[in-house]
């Protein structure tokens, strides 16, 4: 490795000019780096599925309280401190193939800034903090959680075994759904379970979009990846993933909505059209051969996942 790869400096290539590289204490920023707090898209892409479960978990009981403010405060805490955990488990198992990817060999371990030592204790770190939140919850949610390690440990070796590694990566990240549903209502159903489903189609249209940057470098190493298997055929399958986030996140909206008012399903209804026009838009956009405009189009699904929230929040109140 050239003194250049190791960028002594410690700026990873593909997130410069972040808070954490110019306000963040020296000795705190591989650490920092290593939970991806240089970009926050990972944590919004884990906490917005957190607020559709709650809001639509609203709107089906009618209810809120005081409690469901500390949900939001903890789901996005959490939200930070988990995908932080994940993400440098992720490093630790990805450590020889980032170090051969041109985008990731900057990153804290491959470029030799923390030990795997010391990123297996930042990791325990985060999820022990993470633990705390959740023990605030109904049983039924803290179960969850529990059950939430198991895909997120599974992740990184995805894409060794299969061409899907990105539907590992959407049971992983719309877990919050599931959960924070439960932490407000105490209890499970089907409507639920539909907006995990919405929340993964999602995860496999943002995240195909994502791996495109990478398609060469993987097919070089051997890494498997939804970018590599579509190839030129990307527009359909996002086609398909668009339509299905859709589909299943206004099929949520109706079984939230069977005791309320048709205005309050009508509103709440244009949560997922407004969510289906920005992936509409990212579609018409896409360009696999352009690696700055795949990653502004990736970092503009916090966007698509907030647009439905002013919808089901003014849903709650006629």
């Amino acid at each position: 490795m050239t003194a250049k790869d190791q960028m002594p400096e410690g700026v990873v290539a593909d997130s410069a000019r972040n808070w954490v590289d110019h306000w963040a204490p020296r000795i705190t920023r591989p650490y920092l780096r290593l939970s991806r707090a240089d970009r926050p898209i990972g944590t919004w892409l884990l906490f917005l599925p957190c607020m559709w479960g709650l809001t639509l978990a609203m709107l089906a009981d009618n209810q809120a309280s005081a409690f469901d403010i500390w949900i939001i405060a903890g789901s996005a805490i959490g939200a930070f401190l988990m995908r932080g955990a994940g993400c440098t488990w992720n490093d630790i198992t990805d450590r020889d193939i980032d170090a051969q990817v041109a985008r990731t060999r900057s990153r804290p371990i491959p470029s030799g800034q923390v030990t795997v030592r010391g990123a297996l204790a930042w990791m325990l770190v985060q999820t022990l903090v993470s633990l705390l939140i959740l023990l605030t919850f109904p049983t039924i949610a803290i179960l969850l959680g529990f059950v939430a390690v198991i895909p997120v440990l599974i992740y990184p070796f995805a894409k060794r075994f299969t061409w899907w590694p990105q539907v590992f990566l959407g049971v992983a990240f719309n877990w919050g759904a599931l959960l924070i549903w439960a932490a407000h209502s105490g209890s499970m159903g089907w409507t639920p379970v539909v907006i995990y489903g919405a929340g993964i189609l999602w995860t496999l249209f943002y995240d195909t979009i994502y791996a495109y940057q990478d398609a060469e470098d993987d097919a070089l190493i051997g890494v498997k990846s939804t970018a590599r298997l579509f190839g030129d055929n990307a527009a359909i399958w996002l086609r398909a993933f668009l339509a299905g986030a859709v589909l299943f996140l206004g099929l949520a909206v109706v079984l939230a909505c069977r005791d309320r008012s048709i205005l309050s399903l009508v509103v709440a209804l244009i949560g997922p059209w407004a969510l289906g026009w920005h992936l509409s838009w990212q579609l018409i956009r896409f360009d696999p051969q352009d690696n700055l405009g795949l990653l502004r189009l990736f970092r503009s699904n916090r966007d698509a996942g907030l647009l439905p929230l002013p919808f089901f929040a003014v849903a709650m109140l006629v």
